[in-house]
């Protein structure tokens, strides 16, 4: 059957599938910015030339503690670390460190840029774990969207031929939100393949379900019970191919393609919770991988 042409348009285009989508950024400005006014933070930090690459860094009452990394969504081309401060707050009560790195936006970075920036981002932070008091064998990602997809790529790293001295497993584990591993449909979604410039080719190098997981790093993954059937498939997608790793997918019956992040942000959602089991099984045997 042949697939009308604008169907991966309304399958992606994930703020038309959310009419109070405005309001939720708003919030979430708003809570980011509240984070960054009342919380301990370093802000900006440079871990590359570029303007863009910049990270925030909120450190754990305690040394030594695990780090987070939170990668954001915006289909690579919009939003900033700045406005998901929110999301810090409720790991660092639990006990850990997080990060949100930045990265150039496209137009102006292809995704092969965007990717290399995060490669770089966590490198960097894996060689400042004793200037910023964390433990580098415990580094976990997460991701949404976009951020999902440069999640997965970098579990897909092969960290020492990207930096010499970097370990194989660099990543320990990690949790892919509503993430998009299969890059091919979006070369017929023209609302954002306008920006991204994706070919074929490209699209297939840049997709990491096409990829094994360069290290057995354990991850989570989620997708919203209110999100497009695409999202659901690309959900189901990295779980299979990566099911050796795959440490369950969390239900989210009620959550959007956006409700998702407050989820994961909220003591008490199974998301989190989930997510905090995660970090303290690894924890406590951070050797086993």
């Amino acid at each position: 059957m042949k697939i009308p042409t604008d169907y991966y348009t309304r399958q992606y285009d994930a703020r038309a599938m959310i009419p109070e989508h405005s309001r939720i950024y708003t919030r979430w400005v708003r809570e980011s910015a509240h984070v960054r006014r009342t919380r301990s933070g370093l802000y900006d930090v440079a871990y590359g030339d570029l303007p863009g690459e910049r990270l925030d860094f909120f450190p754990a009452r305690r040394g030594g503690a695990a780090l987070l990394v939170f990668l954001h969504g915006g289909w690579w081309r919009s939003l900033d670390k700045a406005d998901f401060s929110f999301v810090a707050p409720p790991y660092l009560d639990a006990g850990f460190n997080v990060a949100l790195p930045n990265y150039t936006l496209a137009p102006h970075a292809t995704v092969e840029d965007i990717t290399r920036q995060q490669l770089r981002a966590l490198a960097w932070l894996y060689r400042h774990a004793e200037q910023y008091d964390f433990d580098p064998h415990r580094i976990v990602i997460v991701g949404h969207s976009a951020g999902a997809h440069l999640a997965a790529m970098l579990m897909a790293a092969i960290w020492p031929a990207f930096e010499p001295g970097l370990p194989s497993n660099l990543i320990k584990g990690g949790a892919l939100l509503s993430g998009i591993y299969d890059l091919a449909p979006l070369l017929h979604a023209d609302f954002v393949n306008a920006d991204l410039q994706l070919t074929a080719q490209r699209a297939a190098v840049l997709s990491p379900a096409l990829m094994p997981q360069a290290h057995p790093a354990p991850f989570l993954s989620a997708v919203g019970g209110c999100e497009s059937e695409e999202f659901k498939r690309q959900n189901d997608l990295i779980g299979k191919v990566w099911e050796n790793s795959h440490h369950g997918n969390i239900a989210l019956p009620t959550e959007n393609h956006l409700t998702i992040c407050d989820a994961f942000a909220t003591p008490g959602h199974p998301l989190f919770d989930a997510m905090v089991n995660l970090i303290v099984q690894l924890e406590k045997a951070p050797d086993a991988l």
